[in-house]
């Protein structure tokens, strides 16, 4: 009797310290969720040629360079073409800081021209509980066999 009081404490105890593991863990996958589908729309919204909507992803920080959605839109046609109009794309690996307020994603964007770049954008959780893209840096893949 003694033995299963021990090994139900043990349970018990081990079960309580797991708990802040799985629910770090929860947080990270939510915002890796949230980062993916902020860009995602992002670039749907320079399909479309929405310039109001593709800067309302940008971060503060960013919006303080850019004060409008044209400028935005411009640098971004200019600078990250294979961002404004990928041809195929998809998310690589992502992080999480461990408090769940910056998140970093991958995407292998291939773009039209066949060119195929690693794009790895910063988002930072906002006020609202929403990431906004914080910057994005961009890496021309030479060795990649398409997506």
């Amino acid at each position: 009797m003694m033995r299963m009081r021990i090994g139900i404490a043990l349970f018990l105890t081990a079960g309580l310290l797991a708990a802040p593991v799985f629910a770090q863990q929860d947080t990270k996958t939510e915002a890796a969720g949230l980062a993916k589908d902020v860009i995602e729309q992002q670039i749907t919204a320079f399909l479309n040629n929405d310039a109001t909507t593709a800067y309302s992803f940008a971060s503060p920080e960013i919006k303080s360079v850019f004060p409008n959605a044209e400028r935005f839109f411009e640098m971004v046609k200019k600078s990250y073409a294979p961002v404004y109009r990928p041809g195929n794309y998809a998310f690589g690996r992502n992080q999480v800081s461990p408090d769940g307020t910056v998140a970093y994603q991958e995407v292998l964007i291939s773009a039209p021209d066949g060119k195929d770049w690693a794009v790895y954008y910063e988002l930072k959780r906002q006020r609202d509980g929403q990431f906004a893209i914080n910057g994005v840096r961009m890496m021309r893949e030479t060795n990649s066999q398409g997506i």
